[in-house]
């Protein structure tokens, strides 16, 4: 299965972005795989974050892949945009564009990886028509908006789901858990079948991120081996 491998993507919403550069750089000697930007408008989710300046800023500070996840209404308008400023992958809402299809689409052909993701409430079956389009499915275990929040149970059954859909094509897609990640719950999302653990909080809101992106991985890896 190309996605068996077990990626840990720090979410910058929790760093300190005074000194983002160097958080960055402490995650990256803790092992990260991927930096993962939210970026919010305050119209699909109750808060606003970051945007295009920051992106491509971050891809000059750190040498790792930038997961752009879009929590913005009409996403198709930005996607150019956010991967010329250094997006390596494009997440993109199922419940913010009525032409998902076309919006994965124009992700690739701009020559980045395409994500879909899916809020709690929004059912795997929404999603049953572009899964032979998608790089990443990322699945949200907290309502959007604002880090910190507790873990939804409920998201693991959807993992469940998309991990047994995923054999039909192939294990042709990496599924992503965003929302209340921590080592208390990574063991059982790497067993559902999760490969890349967004985190922050649990990582940047410590006092060694480095450590704590080293036992998530750990915790994870060691999971992934009992399942496969």
């Amino acid at each position: 299965m190309p996605y068996a491998r077990i990626e840990i993507a720090p979410s910058i919403l929790a760093a300190d972005f005074a000194r983002l550069g160097e958080e960055v750089r402490a995650v990256e000697q803790g092992g990260a795989d991927v930096i993962h930007v939210d970026v919010m408008d305050g119209h699909f989710v109750p808060n606003i974050s970051i945007g295009i300046p920051v992106v491509a800023s971050l891809r000059k500070a750190t040498r790792l892949p930038l997961d752009v996840h879009l929590m913005i209404e009409r996403p198709e308008g930005y996607i150019e945009d956010f991967i010329r400023a250094g997006a390596a992958r494009v997440l993109i809402h199922q419940e913010a564009t009525v032409h998902l299809d076309r919006a994965l689409s124009m992700i690739r052909e701009h020559g980045a990886e395409a994500g879909a993701a899916i809020n709690p409430a929004t059912p795997v079956a929404a999603l049953a028509e572009v899964l032979d389009k998608v790089d990443t499915v990322l699945v949200m275990s907290v309502n959007p908006g604002f880090g910190g929040q507790k873990f939804i149970p409920g998201a693991i059954e959807k993992i469940r789901q998309l991990n047994q859909l995923r054999a039909r094509y192939n294990g042709g897609f990496r599924i992503e858990v965003d929302g209340g990640v921590d080592a208390g719950n990574a063991a059982e999302l790497a067993q559902a079948g999760v490969n890349t653990f967004v985190a922050g909080t649990s990582i940047f809101h410590t006092p060694d991120p480095a450590a704590a992106s080293r036992q998530m991985r750990k915790l994870a890896a060691e999971a992934l081996s009992q399942r496969v």
